[in-house]
């Protein structure tokens, strides 16, 4: 019997179809940030728990100008949203695409978003034999001028893999040409070693044809904060995308706490120090094992194909779940197998249990 696809976020559904307590799961699947919320967000929340009594500013303009010193775009280029999903939401629907090229396989919500629209989708598959890099010259004989949008995760989940600031610009110059608008999820950008050289940020000032996306669920481990942001250099598309905004979609909370967690400097460099320290030491581990090939991420996970064919993802699954370590079976996305599993960065005591289990599992 196949089980279920879990999610990261499905620690309920687990905990009734393994009979295992929820607290007592350690949670590889979610790709949050294990050091926990920033200690200056969980001061601030505290500090103004009052704020739920008022109405938060409509307009955002402290919460916005802390993620503009942030991520350094203009604050009048910033959204801001419910999070990173409103503004995916947001975004498709204020164009209405007819068409549209979804890079995968990836986060399932994309799709879902066009579906809604009435919008066709068409999946461009990132290739195993490429080790999932994306093939430009593939992509431009595919992305004729029918198609009026293009999606793309960078850095992508699951596959962990990036496009660099220079593809990223020919990309955006075809698209141009053709009157192509790019949505650009940079949810994982933050904890890669490089990512001055992947996020599109700084390209938006050229290019009007771009809307940026990034959310705190993942760096700033604040998934239930709800609050994402996007950047763009179009008037037009920010007047489209704004206008679309429901009142106040922002609890006073976030909008007032917010601010200090995008402040946190300590925080966001003692994460990004133990990303880069901690990601290779697995990789070095796990390269090391015949039965597994590891794809080297651009991200807070892993990627790895099960080589030993006599092992399924679902197996290694339930191996790891038993010992109360949720990792994800990547057989539900498009274009990967019942071979590949994926798993995020926890604290090293925990990466050393879950790795023992999966190589456990593997040389069966």
């Amino acid at each position: 019997m196949k089980t279920p696809a879990f999610h990261g976020s499905d620690l309920e559904l687990i905990e009734k179809y393994y009979h295992i307590p929820k607290d007592r799961i350690i949670n590889f699947g979610a790709n949050v940030n294990p050091l926990g919320i920033s200690p200056r967000l969980r001061r601030s929340l505290e500090e103004n728990i009052g704020a739920i009594q008022s109405y938060p500013d409509r307009e955002y303009t402290d919460l916005r100008r802390s993620i503009s010193e942030y991520c350094g775009a203009p604050i009048s280029r910033i959204l801001v949203g419910s999070g990173a999903t409103d503004l995916i939401s947001r975004f498709i629907k204020s164009l209405a695409p007819k068409k549209v090229l979804l890079v995968d396989p990836t986060y399932s919500e994309y799709a879902r978003e066009v579906a809604l629209e009435g919008g066709v989708l068409v999946s461009f598959p990132l290739l195993e034999e490429d080790n999932f890099q994306l093939d430009k010259a593939r992509l431009f004989q595919t992305l004729d001028p029918s198609f009026d949008m293009m999606i793309l995760c960078n850095p992508n989940n699951p596959t962990g893999t990036a496009v660099r600031q220079d593809d990223l610009r020919e990309i955006l110059d075809f698209c141009r040409k053709r009157d192509i608008y790019l949505l650009i999820d940079e949810t994982y950008v933050e904890f890669a070693a490089d990512m001055e050289e992947i996020t599109a940020i700084p390209l938006t000032q050229t290019y009007e044809n771009l809307f940026v996306l990034r959310g705190i669920s993942k760096f700033f481990a604040a998934p239930g904060l709800r609050l994402g942001y996007g950047v763009t250099g179009s008037q037009k598309l920010f007047d489209l995308i704004n206008d679309s905004k429901n009142p106040w979609s922002i609890n006073s909370l976030a909008a007032v706490a917010a601010p200090e967690m995008f402040g946190d400097t300590e925080y966001i460099s003692k994460t990004k120090e133990f990303t880069q320290k901690e990601l290779p030491r697995l990789l070095d581990i796990l390269s090391k094992e015949s039965c597994l090939h590891v794809y080297s991420p651009s991200s807070n996970f892993i990627l790895l194909k099960i080589l030993n064919p006599n092992v399924t993802s679902q197996m290694v699954f339930e191996h790891a779940i038993k010992d109360g370590l949720m990792l994800r079976d990547c057989s539900s996305f498009p274009g990967l197998g019942d071979n590949h599993i994926r798993f995020c960065l926890c604290m090293p005591d925990e990466n050393d249990r879950l790795i023992a289990r999966i190589l456990e599992a593997v040389r069966q």
